[in-house]
Order: structure tokens, then C-alpha cells, then sequence
């Protein structure tokens, strides 16, 4: 993984782009990035007279980031670019979005003729807590197959459309506000998205639906629009709501017509708030009693825009969690004990583990929380102290509450070199190292505002452990999973390379990465099917070993002492690991044989040889030279052999690869207590 920084004003592109030499350019970052680069924007504006080439291009996996809190209110992306688009020919952008790249926190404006601020096209990125304004066509579209996530923009005065999806687009527009725009969303074509918890205000009309759209609209608020709160023409059939499903949009108060169907279809509106009076063409109404102030986007006051609000509202629709009176969350509010149980009594009904305690001697019966206490504790997440006392009004951290999950749920698995990829993972207390890799691993986890960071001795927030909590329930499949840039991915920290998708060592290599015990090449490639030879198997076996040596080192005529290699053979030599020929030469450039990385091992590792009965697994076994059995049943009996494509084929005269190689360097450090044991089924045993 890599962070680049860039700051418009104090930059320079011939810095690294640290923190403390950040390029001068975001197009320089963009250039340098590779898939799961980080790009931190500066305050400034971002444009052809501080030489940004536009359009700007976020490749695959790579994450952007400005300021998130005001929307990128001082972090402008200004101008565009010629785009030739596979589906719409040449058109004039501002930054393109490749994909699951994401772009968080900046504004977007692209004021020149037919200008477009982003666009998407047949990918998912997040686009969030942005501004797309003054584009002279659209503040964003998405086309081809495009399934992007759009949460928390302000879309405000673009010319024509703020938010336009065309072609097959999909995926989900949620809590933006438009307005001061031709049409605040326009969808078209056969695009079905889902469009909830947006504010469509004050543009010509809120919402423009044509062809043979199907979007799924929920809990929207389109009001006051010039025109038409909502316009629906062609075939176009958007999703009003059911019986079984109200839409809960609250449409009104538009200058001419909330509702304008002028299809041929009969479109029902369930669960609506939305008269009749004002409503043109053919629409029937359901029958259905809707509370009054539900319908709308149903965030509480003070969490709309806060990154957590999904997982709050996931939660609040579950009546596991609940707001105040006055129409308050206190999203940053601390969660005691009490509270926390009352929370997992509500969302899980578990057996009673035995040897749970049944009371506490500060928690009387009649204790409004007594009941979720018990249940709690029954379950097995939260247990009193040792002197008999629950302490209901004591706050929790974050630690505990992962501790506490992992323990009610009995989550297993979990590897403790995962906890590598948080920054201040030596403040972890040792009584939760592998509950907090177990629940790294289980994706429980979210960073705000970063996700190195996990800060697991600090009092955990209601909203905190909203998306804990939410997530345990995605985790044991009891609701569905939520995108957000802040739940923690352990798939990034454990590396992968370009060409180690799917490959049968991918887990192996992607550890050892992890670790920083091996390394792929410039372009972002491992290369795990190539050979390693003799000098190159001798840096991966120190670099990842670095094992203390056992005799003088060796002169090797064919190893100058300019040979790049010669520090890690004289190395992997002293070690026993590895030795010379008789005329006193190495052959560095030599390809390792299969039987001699396991015979390399098992020298260097000490590995008695004893009883060869192991080796008739093998089917080649008769292709073992003799010298080589005893090593090699030691490294079967040491689980050092992993054959692929068959765990009962041996070929021990076949040239090693990298990945061969890697694997059972691996191995190795499992069989030291070093790392944590991979489920491969190509290990032989």
C-alpha cells in the first residue's frame, strides 16, 4: 500500500509525495498510483494554471481523499478534458472514475462547453461527501453498466442535471442534495438505481425519468422545484413503493405538479406523502397509514452526513438502537456498559453459555437494565469483575466491544500478522490480540476518520458501535452488507499482486507480503510462475529467515563482489542452507530444482530424517534420487512440501517457481511458530 500527498501551493513534483515532500500536482499522484494508493489533496485549487492535465483519471483501487467534512469546500478540482467515451463518443470531463476507486471530500467543476464533472462509466467507485458545481452539463454521470455508490454530495448549480444515469446503469444514490440545477436527477434509458434519502430541492424539477428507467425511490424529500417535483415519461416505471414496502418520499410543495406521469402505465404510489390534488396522470394510491414525519430521508438531526449514518440507520430500523426526544442521536455520545447490553440483548437471541453469572450486587432486580444484563452475560459478550459488580455506567472501549463480539458470536479463524496494518497496534491489550484479528478478519471493524488507526483504548461512540454491531449482524448474515469507505478491508493489508489473483499461492505470497518478507517488481507483478534460481532462492530464503549463521563463510569463484546477490549467499552458506560445488563455484544463475528447495530446508532447519514410509503418498516417489528421501520425508513430516496442482505429485525434478518457492518458505515460518497456518489443500501431509 501507498500514500501520496500533494498540496498545490508548497509541492513540488520532484518530491516523493510524502507528507513532508508532497507533489506539487494531483495529476503527478495519479500517475505514480497503483491499485490501493492513497491520495491526500491539499486545501487549493487544482487546475491547467497549476498544470493539472485534465481529465483526471482515478485508476482501479485507487482512493482520494480531500476533506470530507465540508464537502471539499476549499479542495477544487477545476476544468476538463477531452474523453472518448465507448458508449457516448467525445465529451468534455473533469475527472473520470475507474473501477472500486474512490473520490471523498473534494468539489468538482467543470464550467467549459458541455463541461461534466465525473464521470462513470461500466464501474463502481465511490463518489462521497463531495461538491459537483458549475458544470455546464451535468455534476455526474453514470453510464454503460456503471453500479457506483453516490452518498452525501451537494449537487448544486450545475446548467442542465446535477446526478444523470443512462444506459444500464445501477447501483445506489443516497443522501445527496441537489438543487439550483435543470433537473436535480435525471435518469434514463434502462438505468435502475436505487435513489433513497436524497433532497431534491429547488431545480426545475426534482426528478426526470424517462425511456424505460426503473429506479427504486425511498424516503426521498423533492420539494419545492419550479416546475414538477417529479416528471415521468416514455416507458418509465419507477418504484413508488408496496404494500410490503412502503417508499416513505415525502413529495410536495412544487410550484406546478408533484407527480407528472405522462406514460401509458397505471404507477402506484405506496406509503407516500404525496395529495392526490396535485398529481397528474394515471397513479393509484395504496392504502396504507404512514406516521406522520417518517417519510423522507430519516436521518436524526445530527448524524446527516456523518459517515456512520447507514450503520445508525440499519441499526434504528431494527429497533436495536434509539435516538432521544428531541430528535438526537448524539452520534459521538459514549456507550456505557448497560447500554451496550441493552443494545445486544435486542439484536441477538443465543443460547445460555454455561457458568455465566446470573446477578450482580450493583445491578438489584428492579434495575432498568437488568433484564439486558442478563441476557448479555448469558449469551456470553460482556461478563462483571472479579469482586462480583457489573458497573453498568462504566464506558467501554473499543478493544472490549470487539472482544465482546467475537466472544458472543464464538467467531474463530483470524491470523495476529493482519494486526500489522494498524499503526498503533502495540496499544492493543494482549487479552484482545486475536479477538481483534479475528475480528479485523470478519470485516467488524471501522476506522473513522482512518482506518490505520484503530484507537483500541479509547471509550467506544454510539456511533462506533453502530457499525460494530451492524457488521457482527452482516457477519452471522442477519442483514445485509453496507459499502463504507471506513469499515476495514484486511483484504488491502494483505498484499496482492496483479497477477496473484485467483493463483493457488495467492494466500501464501500474499502473508509473506504482509510481512514485508518478499516483494514483487515495478510494474505491481509477482511473477509466480517463473523460475527462481540459485541466488535468487538465496535472498527470499534470508530475507524472510534471516537465519544466524553455523560456519565461515565461502568464496565462491563465480560470485564477484559486485554480484548483487553476494551478501545474501554467503548468508543463506553460513546458515547451512545452502552450499557450493566441488570446484569451489556457485552457479548463481542456476534454476533450483524442486527437490533441492526441500533438501535446502531441511539442512538449514536441522530436520531429522527417520521413517521414509511418509513419501509413499507420492505418486512419483520413484523419481526421488536416493540422496534426497530423507530430506524430503523430513519436510513432507514438517508440512514444507505444497504441491500443486495435486498434494500426491511430487515432480522433485521439475524447476521451482516463485510462488513453489514462497509457499514453502512459508511453511517454514509455520513450522516456527512465526506465522499462522494457511488451509491450503495442496499441503502434504
Amino acid at each position: 500500500m501507498t500514500t501520496f500527498y500533494v498540496n498545490p501551493v508548497t509541492g513540488n513534483d520532484r518530491g516523493n509525495g510524502s507528507s513532508s515532500a508532497p507533489f506539487k500536482t494531483f495529476t503527478r499522484a495519479l500517475d505514480r498510483a497503483l491499485p490501493k494508493t492513497t491520495i491526500y489533496l491539499a486545501p487549493g485549487t487544482y487546475s491547467t494554471t497549476t498544470q493539472e492535465k485534465f481529465p483526471l483519471v482515478v485508476s482501479t483501487g485507487v482512493t482520494v481523499i480531500g476533506q470530507e467534512a465540508d464537502k471539499g469546500e476549499n479542495i477544487i478540482l477545476l476544468g476538463g478534458g477531452e474523453y472518448n467515451s465507448p458508449t457516448f463518443q467525445r465529451q468534455n470531463i473533469a475527472v473520470l472514475l475507474e473501477e472500486r476507486s474512490q473520490l471523498r471530500g473534494v468539489t468538482v467543476s467543470n464550467p467549459g462547453t458541455k463541461g461534466i464533472g465525473v464521470w462513470i462509466e461500466s464501474t463502481s467507485p465511490l463518489l462521497a461527501s463531495s461538491t459537483l458545481t458549475n458544470c455546464a452539463l451535468a455534476g455526474v454521470v453514470v453510464t454503460g453498466n456503471g453500479k457506483p455508490i453516490l452518498r452525501d454530495n451537494r449537487v448544486i448549480r450545475n446548467t442542465s442535471t446535477g446526478i444523470f444515469l443512462r444506459r444500464n446503469a445501477k447501483g445506489e444514490v443516497r443522501r445527496n442534495e441537489c438543487e439550483q440545477t435543470g433537473y436535480g436527477i435525471t435518469i434514463s434509458d434502462d438505468s435502475a438505481p436505487l435513489v433513497a434519502d436524497n433532497r431534491l430541492s429547488n431545480n426545475r424539477a426534482g426528478a426526470y425519468l424517462s425511456h424505460r428507467a426503473k429506479p427504486v425511490l425511498r424516503r426521498n424529500a423533492i420539494e419545492k422545484n419550479t416546475i414538477a417535483g417529479i416528471v415521468v415519461k416514455d416507458e418509465a416505471q419507477p418504484d413508488l413503493g408496496s404494500s410490503q414496502d412502503p417508499a416513505l418520499n415525502r413529495i410536495g410543495n412544487n410550484a406546478k405538479v408533484d407527480l407528472q406521469n405522462e406514460t401509458k402505465f397505471e404507477l402506484i404510489s405506496a406509503g407516500n406523502e404525496l395529495n392526490p390534488q396535485r398529481v397528474l396522470g394515471k397513479v393509484v394510491f395504496a392504502d396504507l397509514e404512514v406516521d406522520t414525519g417518517s417519510s423522507g430521508p430519516t436521518q436524526f438531526r445530527d448524524v446527516e452526513g456523518h459517515w456512520a449514518t447507514d450503520f445508525i440507520d440499519g441499526l434504528v430500523q431494527r429497533d436495536i438502537l434509539r435516538g432521544f426526544p428531541d430528535g438526537s442521536f448524539q452520534p459521538e455520545g459514549k456507550l456505557s456498559r448497560v447500554a451496550y447490553a441493552a443494545a445486544i440483548a435486542k439484536a441477538f437471541n443465543l443460547p445460555r453459555q454455561l457458568g455465566t453469572p446470573r446477578s450482580f450486587r450493583d445491578v438489584p432486580g428492579n434495575y432498568w437494565g437488568a433484564a439486558a444484563i442478563l441476557k448479555a452475560t448469558e449469551m456470553g459478550f460482556i461478563a462483571g469483575f472479579g469482586d462480583g459488580t457489573f458497573r453498568p455506567n462504566a464506558n467501554l472501549t473499543r478493544a472490549q466491544a470487539l472482544v465482546s463480539l467475537v466472544s458472543g458470536l464464538g467467531l474463530t479463524g483470524g491470523i495476529l500478522d493482519i494486526l500489522g496494518m494498524y499503526r498503533d497496534r502495540a496499544q492493543i491489550p494482549s487479552y484482545a490480540l486475536m479477538a481483534v484479528a479475528i475480528a479485523t478478519e470478519k470485516r467488524l471493524v471501522a476506522n473513522y476518520p482512518d482506518l490505520g488507526r484503530l484507537n483500541p483504548l479509547q471509550e467506544i461512540s454510539r456511533s462506533e458501535l453502530a457499525a460494530f454491531l451492524y457488521q457482527a449482524l452482516v457477519a452471522t448474515g442477519q442483514a445485509a452488507p453496507i459499502s463504507s469507505a471506513y469499515l476495514v478491508n484486511p483484504d488491502p493489508y494483505l498484499p496482492s499482486f496483479v497477477d496473484t489473483s485467483e493463483h493457488w499461492a495467492q494466500d501464501f505470497i500474499r502473508r509473506l507480503a504482509s510481512a514485508e518478507l518478499v516483494s514483487g517488481f515495478g510494474d505491481g507483478s509477482f511473477k509466480p510462475d517463473d523460475p527462481i534460481n540459485r541466488a535468487q532462492y538465496a535472498a527470499l530464503l534470508v530475507k524472510a529467515l534471516n537465519p544466524p549463521g553455523i560456519r565461515p563463510a565461502g568464496q565462491f569463484l563465480d560470485v564477484g563482489a559486485n554480484f548483487w546477490g553476494l551478501d545474501a549467499i554467503n548468508r543463506a552458506y553460513q546458515a547451512g542452507f545452502i552450499s557450493g560445488f566441488p570446484d569451489r563455484t556457485f552457479h548463481p544463475d542456476q534454476q533450483l530444482q524442486r527437490l533441492h528447495l526441500w533438501v535446502s530446508l531441511s539442512s538449514g532447519l536441522g530436520l531429522s530424517g527417520g521413517d521414509e514410509s511418509v513419501l509413499n503418498q507420492y505418486r512419483d516417489r520413484a523419481d526421488i534420487p536416493a540422496y534426497a528421501t530423507s530430506a524430503i520425508a523430513a519436510a513432507t513430516r514438517s508440512r514444507l512440501v505444497v504441491n500443486y496442482p495435486t498434494r500426491d505429485r511430487l515432480l522433485p525434478k521439475q524447476n521451482a517457481t516463485r510462488a513453489e518457492a514462497a509457499a514453502a518458505i512459508y511453511q517454514v515460518l509455520v513450522h516456527q511458530g512465526k506465522m499462522s497456518a494457511i488451509a491450503s489443500p495442496y499441503i502434504a501431509t
